[in-house]
C-alpha cells in the first residue's frame, strides 16, 4: 500500500482520553483523518483486539488508513493497513517477513545512530523523538530537540519522517520547519474528548498553511 502521510499524524491512547479506540476514530473521522495509528499501552490483548475490530471497521468505510502501534500480531490477524514498531518490539525484517511486502511498516528512533541503522530497514516511515518533552510516555527516551530532528530529515533523505513527542500547537511551526513530514500528536488532538474534531481540523488547517 502506498503511504500517503499527512502533515498531524494522530495517535489513540486510552490513557489519555477515556474513550475507547473506536469512538477516538469515529471523532478523528470527523475532523478529516485520513491516517491513524491505534496505540494500547496497557489494555489486554483481547480487549484492544476487541475495540480495533470496530475502530478498523469504522475507518475503512472512511477510507482511511489504520496503523496498529507495537501489536503485528494484532495488525496482521485484522488485516490492518500496517503496523508501527519500536526499539524492542518485534524486529523490522520479521515483521515485513509476516505482513507482506504491501504493509506499511515505521519504526520508532530517539538518536541519530538508530535513524541511521533504521535506514537499512525495510521500513515505510521513520519516526523520531521526543523532539520536546513528552508525558504521554511512561519512561521516555531523552528530548532529542529540534536540531537533532533537523538532522535526522538529513539523514533519512526521501523517507518520511515522523515527528512525536511534546508537539502543541504552538512548536508545529517549528517541527515542520526543521523537517519533518509529519507531526505525531496525541495529547494536542484528543483533549478533551469533546473537541477531538475541531482540535484535529484546526491542527490540520495549521499545518497545511505552513507547508514549504
Amino acid at each position: 500500500m502506498s503511504l500517503n502521510l499527512p502533515r498531524v499524524y494522530p495517535i489513540t491512547d486510552t490513557t489519555i482520553c477515556s474513550l475507547t479506540h473506536a469512538e477516538q476514530v469515529d471523532r478523528l473521522l470527523a475532523g478529516g483523518a485520513t491516517l491513524i495509528q491505534l496505540r494500547e499501552k496497557k489494555g489486554s490483548a483481547r480487549t484492544f483486539f476487541e475495540d480495533a475490530t470496530v475502530a478498523l471497521r469504522h475507518a475503512r468505510q472512511a477510507g482511511t488508513t489504520t496503523i496498529i502501534n507495537d501489536r503485528v500480531d494484532i495488525a496482521l490477524a485484522l488485516g490492518a493497513d500496517g503496523v508501527h514498531l519500536g526499539q524492542w518490539d518485534m524486529p523490522v525484517r520479521a515483521a515485513r517477513q509476516l505482513l507482506g511486502p504491501d504493509a506499511i511498516i515505521g519504526y520508532s528512533t530517539h538518536n541519530l545512530d538508530q535513524v541511521r541503522a533504521a535506514l537499512e530497514l525495510p521500513i515505510d516511515y521513520l519516526a523520531f523523538g521526543p523532539v520536546f518533552e513528552t508525558r504521554t510516555k511512561k519512561d521516555p527516551d531523552p528530548t532529542a530537540g529540534l536540531d537533532a530532528l533537523h538532522q535526522a530529515k538529513l539523514l533519512a533523505g526521501r523517507i518520511p519522517l515522523v515527528a512525536i513527542g511534546g508537539i502543541q500547537r504552538r512548536n508545529l511551526k517549528d517541527v515542520l520547519a526543521n523537517g519533518a513530514d509529519a507531526a505525531a500528536m496525541i495529547s494536542e488532538i484528543l483533549t478533551p474528548a469533546e473537541n477531538i474534531p475541531g482540535n484535529l481540523g484546526e491542527l490540520l488547517s495549521l499545518a497545511t498553511s505552513q507547508r514549504g
